[in-house]
């Protein structure tokens, strides 16, 4: 009894058996290089001090708001979302921003998002078409060659 699953004899070439031996030590060269590189910065970056809200509970004093154009550049928090709130940690009693997303930018991605799907939709459906109708052409072709032949 034989089994389907069979590796083909083309694959066991001794070319192709270098060629993937060659991309896959690249790939694991990137992917081990890259470990590498990351532990080394790493262990460069100093390490900051988190933000009180991590640490402990806050109470929310101004609810999310957009940034303006002077906080976007000065504020941290601001250049995450261009979204901030300011909150107050309650053991420390400190005062501080808290980069957050509001609910008109969900909105706004929500129907950005929509908009991309229904376009790649309406992209792929005429490519279906043209295809199918391509391939009906070619298929009468056929048939209209084979009468003809007869």
């Amino acid at each position: 009894m034989e089994s389907d699953c069979r590796i083909p004899v083309a694959c066991c070439r001794p070319r192709i058996l270098l060629l993937h031996a060659l991309f896959w030590g690249l790939v694991s060269l990137r992917v081990f290089g890259a470990a590498l590189l990351s532990e080394e910065k790493a262990t460069a970056v100093k390490p900051v001090a988190a933000p009180c809200w991590l640490l402990e509970e806050f109470i929310v004093l101004e609810e999310c708001g957009r940034c303006s154009d002077f906080h976007a550049k000065a504020q941290t928090a601001c250049r995450q979302t261009g979204y901030v709130e300011r909150v107050n940690c309650t053991k420390s009693s400190k005062e501080e921003y808290k980069s957050c997303r509001s609910a008109m930018m969900e909105e706004h991605l929500f129907w950005k998002f929509e908009a991309a799907t229904l376009a790649l939709t309406a992209v792929f459906a005429v490519l279906v078409v043209i295809r199918q109708r391509w391939l009906d052409r070619l298929a009468s072709e056929k048939v209209r060659r084979q009468i003809e032949s007869i």
